[in-house]
């Protein structure tokens, strides 16, 4: 079974609707370049929910930095490496062997039924720059900051609270250079996803009902941005465009923050059955994010008809991410109780 923590409802609940939001991503994948090749209602389904959806990621690494720069223990290397970072890298070594083999059977991202030993080697072989599989590209950003967070730790005691404050607008004015494209040795991945600990720990460790209102604002006003500009562009140019979607990107970083402080502020009112599912998620949402795209394989080659049997992609997409995340679920409760397998789905 999973090591037993100590729960702060909130952060279960960040890490329920993070989860539900990266399935989301993973369902609608396959339409967001289908402009002018799909109905406008179902491209515009995929493309809205897609842009409603991608802070997924960055929400998590808030919620990493939030817990992992506030502990109270002493640092101690080998602890750190053996239980800590063992953690994430066991699964990713794991899954990315599964996925390496996996890819086995497909050519062009069809499944063939077939399995051709070539090319899940040259996955394999070339998997220390390129993810086996689309989504575990997050652990190749995501563990390098496990060798920064040590370092941070005591930099932030000592900082005074006017000193974070500039480094976080520091922080967004790489976000904002990066997004224009203007160039700096500065903006690389581990230094721009290591501002989202930084803010995470931020958050977690003071009030923020004061500034409720202006994250509200901030937030909203940034998901509307990503909405109606992936639209505008897409009629502008005649093909999707990723612009707001990137997790470097300002505009992903406000809405992140916003749901943080949200999640602090009104999670602690949910009660009864659904705050339980919720813990419920929370508690198996890496294994679910490493286990749902098994299950969305066949659903992702259109020629199948998953998503046509709803008629629309305003249904689709909602249905096939509510049946994915129950059974990754349950797949993932059942796995932990494997011996050895279960350290793959921690």
């Amino acid at each position: 079974m999973p090591t037993k923590r100590t729960s702060i409802f909130y952060i279960d609940f960040l890490r329920f609707i993070a989860a539900i939001a990266v399935i989301t991503i993973h369902v609608l994948g396959p339409f967001r370049f289908l402009y002018g090749d799909i109905p406008d209602s179902d491209w515009l389904a995929a493309a809205g929910m897609n842009s409603l959806t991608r802070w997924a990621v960055p929400v998590f690494m808030l919620i990493s930095g939030a817990l992992l720069l506030s502990t109270e223990r002493a640092f101690q290397c080998e602890h750190y490496l053996t239980k800590r970072l063992s953690k994430v890298a066991i699964p990713f070594i794991g899954w990315t062997i599964i996925y390496g083999l996996i890819s086995g059977f497909m050519i062009d991202d069809v499944f063939t039924g077939q399995w051709v030993s070539t090319i899940a080697i040259d996955v394999l072989k070339n998997a220390a720059i390129d993810p086996a599989w689309y989504h575990l590209w997050f652990f190749y950003d995501f563990i390098p900051l496990y060798f920064v967070i040590p370092f941070l730790i005591p930099l932030l005691k000592k900082a005074s609270p006017e000193h974070i404050k500039l480094a976080l607008f520091s922080w967004a004015i790489l976000f904002i250079m990066h997004w224009l494209k203007v160039g700096s040795f500065l903006q690389q991945n581990l230094v721009l996803y290591s501002g989202y600990l930084v803010l995470g720990w931020y958050l977690f460790n003071r009030d923020n009902r004061p500034q409720l209102k202006l994250w509200l604002i901030a937030g909203t006003s940034m998901l509307l941005l990503n909405f109606f500009g992936t639209w505008f562009l897409a009629n502008e140019t005649g093909e999707y465009s990723s612009f707001f979607m990137g997790y470097k990107t300002l505009n992903t970083a406000v809405i992140g923050g916003m749901l943080f402080v949200l999640a602090q502020a009104y999670a602690e009112k949910i009660t009864g059955k659904f705050r339980a599912l919720i813990t419920l998620i929370s508690t198996y949402s890496l294994g679910i994010y490493l286990i749902h795209p098994l299950l969305l394989i066949p659903v992702r080659e259109l020629n199948n008809g998953f998503y046509d049997l709803f008629g629309s992609n305003w249904i689709a997409i909602p249905m096939i991410t509510l049946v994915t995340l129950i059974v990754s679920l349950i797949f993932t409760m059942t796995l932990v109780k494997v011996p050895f397998i279960r350290r793959l789905v921690p």
